[in-house]
């Protein structure tokens, strides 16, 4: 939905902010739809021997994950949005926002993830050069698989939502209505049974 119409249809508000948080909607979704479409360029062609290595396997598994999340829908609730007063789309926009929010974080997440992955690929050719695998690349191979793994360890929960806070914070975003690191938590177990 453009954001024109957006704000138009939030022109009744209950507390006066309807209208920020169907902006912060926008936000969210503009971050959202932006690492979609990082992850979307990984698209890497390994050859048949390299196929199952670790950092193919998760880069796959990133565009299987991101791609899960896009076609997942928002679960509806149509009672809470009965009637259009100000109160209820003000509960349905906090709805969306825990929704949208969660979603941010879950592609967040991935994309860091695909994102060490396309290292340790960069690093991986780095070394072999352009000729297979042998023996005498076997301690580099493994310095790069070892550092995969690190980087990957490194992706926490708290990290992904302090990255957020602070750029949204620096942008200058109306975060009143954002939820905490436990409400997304809660929110993704909730919903990805």
């Amino acid at each position: 939905m453009p954001y024109q119409q957006v704000v138009t249809k939030t022109k009744l508000m209950a507390d006066g902010f309807n209208e920020a948080r169907a902006l912060r909607v926008v936000e969210i979704m503009r971050d959202f739809q932006s690492l979609q479409h990082r992850i979307a360029e990984y698209s890497p062609n390994p050859s048949p021997e390299e196929y199952f290595e670790e950092g193919y396997q998760v880069l796959r598994q990133c565009r299987a994950q991101a791609a899960a999340i896009l076609a997942a829908p928002f679960p509806l609730d149509l009672s809470q949005i009965a009637g259009g007063s100000g109160e209820q789309e003000k509960r349905h926009l906090q709805r969306i926002i825990i929704d949208a929010s969660a979603r941010r974080f879950q592609v967040k997440k991935i994309y860091l993830r695909a994102v060490a992955a396309v290292r340790w690929l960069n690093t991986r050719n780095a070394i072999l050069q352009g000729v297979q695998a042998n023996q005498g690349h076997a301690a580099q191979l493994q310095q790069a698989n070892n550092t995969l793994h690190n980087e990957l360890a490194a992706i926490t929960d708290a990290r992904i939502i302090d990255d957020f806070r602070n750029a949204d914070t620096r942008a200058g975003y109306w975060l009143q209505d954002d939820p905490s690191r436990t409400t997304i938590l809660e929110w993704i177990r909730s919903y990805s049974d």
